[in-house]
C-alpha cells in the first residue's frame, strides 16, 4: 500500500454473502480465452506518486510481456480510494478485469467472497513454486489453512521518516528508538509553526495500520483466536490512546492534521512543516515532492523500550500488495502467465526498484539495491519485527469501525475535546457494538 487504503472497506461486510462465486473477466471487457488468449485486463493499484508516473513506469513492462506470449495487457491504474468498491461493484455485476492488485490486508475478507482464484500448489507450480515467496508475505495473502486468495506482488512496512535539518536546528543527533524519546524530542521541535509528527487522522486504514502495531506492543490483537473482536481489552484502549495522545496530551502532532487523509502529512514533511512521519517506502514520494536523498533520513518505527527491530517488539504491520486472478475469468491461463511475468525475478527486482518496496520473491531480495540503507530498514522490520494483520474475514469491517473511532478521537483532540481512558474505551465499545450487530 503506498497511498493508504481509504474508508471504502464498509462496503465488503455486507458484500460478502451477495458476490460468494462471482467475479469478472476477460469475457467482458472482449478479452481472450483459454484457446486464444489474446487480451487481459489489469488494474493495477497506484503506487507510484501519481496514475500517470504508474502508467509510465508499467507500460514499457507490459509491451514486454506481449512481445514474450502475445497477450496484450489493458492497463488501468485504480486510485486507492476507489479500489475496493471498484472490486465490489465487479465482483457483483461480472464487469471486472482479469488480473489486479489488492491491499494485503483485503487478502481474507476477499477470499471470504469466493471470487478470487485459490493459489493451490497446481497454480503456485505454474509460477515457479510457493517457496519462492518470503513466508510472511504468503500469510498475508489469506486465512490460515486455506490457499491464499492472491499472491504477493510488493512487500511494505512502516518507518520513521525524519528530517535530518530539522533535527539539526531543535539539537537532536540522532531518531527516536523508543516512544519516550520521540515525544521528548517532538517537544523541542513542536514550536513556530513547526510540528514533530505527521497523521492522517481521518485516513482509517492508517490509523487502523498505526494502532494495530501500537497495539501489540501492548498486547493485544484486536481478535481472539476465534474471530471475534476485542476492542475493548485494555491493551487495545491503552494502543489507541497512546496515539490520540501524540496530538491531545504530548501535542506534537498538529491539531489540523484530524482532517488528513490524502497524504498532506507527506507534503508537509517535504515543505519542512513537520519533521517526522510514519510511512510506507516514502522515498518516491519526497522525491516528486522536491526533496533530495541527503535532506531525509529513515529508522525503524520506535518501540516501547529497547532497540527496534529486535525480540518481541512489533512495530508494523506486514504490509504489501498482492497480485490476483478473478476466479471466473476466461483467461485463467493467460492470467496466471501474466502473475508468473510481475513476480518473475527480474520484473520483481525492476518494478521493487522503481517505487522503493521490498521484493516478496527471496531471490529478487538479494540485488544489491535493496540493501540500500532506506531500502533496509523496510526489508529488515518485515524480517524481524512485523506483523500481519488479522486474517479474518471481516478484517475491512475492523478498518472502518475502529479506524472511523480513532478518526472521532482524533477530531475531539483538534477541537480542545479531553480524550480519556473512557472516552477510548466508550468509542471502541461502539465500533465492537457495530461489528457484532
Amino acid at each position: 500500500m503506498r497511498t493508504v487504503r481509504a474508508a471504502a472497506a464498509i462496503a465488503l461486510a455486507s458484500a460478502l454473502t451477495a458476490v460468494a462465486g462471482c467475479g469478472g473477466g476477460s469475457s467482458s471487457g472482449g478479452g481472450g480465452s483459454n484457446e486464444s488468449p489474446k487480451t487481459l485486463t489489469y488494474w493495477a493499484s497506484n503506487q507510484g506518486p501519481s496514475i500517470e508516473a504508474d502508467k509510465k513506469i508499467l507500460t514499457p513492462e507490459l509491451k514486454k510481456f506481449e512481445k514474450e506470449t502475445g497477450i496484450k495487457v489493458k492497463l488501468e491504474v485504480v486510485p486507492w480510494a476507489d479500489l475496493l468498491n471498484r472490486i465490489l461493484a465487479a465482483t457483483t455485476s461480472g464487469q471486472g478485469p482479469d488480473v489486479l492488485n489488492i491491499g494485503n490486508t483485503w487478502s481474507a475478507s476477499l477470499q471470504a467472497t469466493g471470487a478470487l482464484l485459490p493459489w493451490d500448489q497446481k497454480n503456485f507450480d505454474a509460477i515457479g513454486g510457493r517457496d519462492r515467496f518470503v513466508d510472511s508475505a504468503v500469510a498475508s495473502a489469506g486465512a490460515e489453512g486455506q490457499d491464499p486468495s492472491a499472491v504477493p506482488l510488493y512487500s511494505l512496512a512502516y518507518a520513521l521518516y525524519y528530517n535530518k535539518k530539522m533535527f539539526a536546528d531543535a539539537g537532536i543527533s540522532q531518531p527516536p528508538a523508543t516512544w519516550d524519546q520521540l515525544i521528548t524530542d517532538g517537544k523541542k521541535i513542536s514550536k513556530d509553526g513547526k510540528w514533530a509528527l505527521g497523521a492522517e487522522g481521518a485516513n482509517l486504514s492508517n490509523n487502523i495500520h498505526q494502532v494495530f502495531a501500537l497495539g501489540k506492543q501492548h498486547g493485544a490483537d484486536f481478535f481472539d483466536k476465534a474471530g471475534k473482536p476485542t476492542f475493548t481489552s485494555e491493551g487495545a484502549v491503552a494502543a489507541v490512546k497512546q496515539y490520540v495522545d501524540f496530538m491531545a496530551k504530548d501535542k506534537i502532532i498538529a491539531p489540523g492534521n484530524a482532517e488528513y487523509a490524502q497524504n498532506q502529512s507527506l507534503q508537509d514533511f517535504a515543505k519542512g512543516k513537520t519533521a517526522m512521519v510514519l510511512w510506507q517506502a516514502a522515498a518516491s514520494t519526497f522525491a516528486s515532492q522536491g526533496m533530495k536523498p541527503e535532506d531525509w533520513g529513515v529508522a525503524p518505527v520506535p518501540v516501547p523500550s529497547g532497540t527496534p527491530g529486535t525480540g518481541q517488539n512489533v512495530n508494523s504491520m506486514v504490509a504489501g500488495i498482492n497480485i490476483a486472478v478473478f476466479n471466473n475469468t476466461k483467461n485463467v491461463d493467460g492470467a496466471k502467465k501474466f502473475v508468473k511475468f510481475m513476480t518473475s525475478d527480474a520484473e520483481q527486482k525492476l518494478l521493487n526498484k522503481t517505487y522503493g518496496s521490498v521484493p516478496p520473491v527471496k531471490a529478487a531480495q538479494q540485488d544489491p539495491a535493496f540493501s540500500a540503507s532506506d531500502v533496509k530498514v523496510l526489508r529488515d522490520t518485515l524480517a524481524t519485527s512485523a506483523a500481519p494483520l488479522p486474517q479474518v474475514a471481516n478484517e475491512s469491517q475492523f478498518e472502518t469501525t475502529v479506524g472511523t473511532a480513532v478518526k472521532g478521537l482524533f477530531a475531539d483532540a483538534a477541537a480542545g475535546k479531553p480524550v480519556t481512558t473512557e472516552s477510548v474505551k466508550a468509542a471502541l465499545t461502539k465500533a465492537q457494538q457495530q461489528m457484532t450487530q
